[in-house]
Formats: structure tokens, C-alpha cells, sequence
């Protein structure tokens, strides 16, 4: 089957319509343990890879050249952090707020380095996924804090939902609808990051990896 309606937006985004049907597992190569655990694949790996080289193409135009501390938000973000910042310098942070597909409106810091060493730099906010946007929001005030001289955030993903606070990143690779979407890092209780692919996942697989 076809991935059905996929148009660019006026925004740097790609936007998936709700009813896009994506496409047969079996076009795919994926590894053999979630054969059960997937009902479709929805983003491609070289349309993800095209994607990431558009958006770190407006990353640099729009931040200043090289001088950008990459912020990653861990774990979720790491494939498509590795993808958009090559050319930066790099910092970390850890971050714990899902709980099975549903952020829990709580954030909680809990690894990474000073905060204050962002003060008067460039900061790039790079995560995998927004739905709520409470997160990314308690995030960029924490950063904020500490006198950055500019903060920018991108996402690989941004659901349309109907619990979002309607915060959206500056930068997005996909718009995509209210699903539980897993592959190129985004994870579901830490299970299925090494899929290449964006896939949404089965019921089946929800109730296997159940917190």
C-alpha cells in the first residue's frame, strides 16, 4: 500500500494526514523480534534521512554558521540528534516524563551537565517527539534561566493531539497524527529505538511492553 497523503507545510514540516495508511511491513526490512509488536510502517528510513538533512540546512542558515551548542534531550532523540548536529558542539541532558505512550505532565532532570555552562551560547534543543509540549515547555524555561543568547528546538515528530498546550517546535522533520509511533529512536518503555523506520505500534505491542 502507499503512505497515502503526505504534503509539505508552509512550515519546514512534513504533515501525515490522519487517515494515511502507510505502508505493509513486509516492504520492509525490520528486525525479526517485533514481527508481532508493529501494525504498519509509517515514516520511511530515506524520507526521515532526506528530512534530516533539510532541517539541519535551516538549523545553520537560521542559528549563525557553527556556533551552536546541540542540547540532547536523551534518550529518545539520539539517531536524529546524531543526523542534525555534526557540525556543532554538543551537550547532554536526561530527561524522564512518558510513562507507557503518555507523558506523565511531570519532568524530571536526571543526568547531564550544569545548565549554567549555556549561558550567552547559541542552544539548540534537539528531542525526538512532542505531544503535550508540557515538557519541551518546562524545558526551555530551565534553559532560559541561565541566559542563553539564543535557544531554538527541533523534534523529529510533532503529534496533533488534543492535549496539547499548542506549543510547536522551531524546527520539525514530521507532523504527524495522535499515534503511537516507534523507530529511529523514539521508544516505547525503552523497547524498538533500533528500528529504522517510524512504525506505529500494535495493540499487541503495547500490551508486551507495558510498564
Amino acid at each position: 500500500s502507499s503512505a497515502g497523503s503526505v504534503t509539505a507545510t508552509r512550515s519546514p514540516s512534513v504533515a501525515i494526514s490522519d487517515d494515511a495508511p502507510g505502508y505493509d511491513l513486509d516492504l520492509f526490512c525490520r528486525p525479526n523480534q517485533y514481527a508481532e509488536d508493529l501494525e504498519k510502517v509509517f515514516i520511511p528510513h530515506g524520507l526521515i534521512m532526506d528530512r534530516a538533512e533539510r532541517l539541519a540546512r535551516d538549523v545553520m542558515k537560521e542559528m549563525g554558521g557553527h556556533h551552536i551548542v546541540a542540547l540532547w534531550v536523551l534518550k529518545g532523540g539520539y539517531k536524529f540528534f546524531v543526523d542534525l548536529s555534526r557540525p556543532m558542539t554538543v551537550d547532554f541532558i536526561r530527561l524522564k516524563s512518558y510513562c507507557n505512550d503518555q507523558s506523565t505532565g511531570d519532568i524530571k532532570v536526571i543526568g547531564g551537565d550544569d545548565l549554567s555552562t549555556l549561558t550567552g551560547k547559541n542552544v539548540l534543543i534537539v528531542d525526538d517527539i512532542i505531544d503535550t509540549g508540557k515538557t519541551r515547555q518546562t524545558l526551555l524555561s530551565l534553559v532560559k534561566q541561565h541566559n542563553p543568547k539564543m535557544v531554538k528546538a527541533a523534534s523529529l515528530l510533532v503529534q496533533r493531539t488534543p492535549r496539547s498546550v499548542g506549543y510547536r517546535p522551531d524546527f520539525v522533520r514530521f507532523e504527524i497524527p495522535d499515534k503511537s509511533v516507534v523507530g529511529y529512536a523514539p521508544d516505547y518503555n525503552e523497547y524498538s529505538r533500533d528500528l529504522n523506520h517510524g512504525c506505529v505500534i500494535s495493540e499487541t505491542g503495547k500490551a508486551k511492553y507495558k510498564a
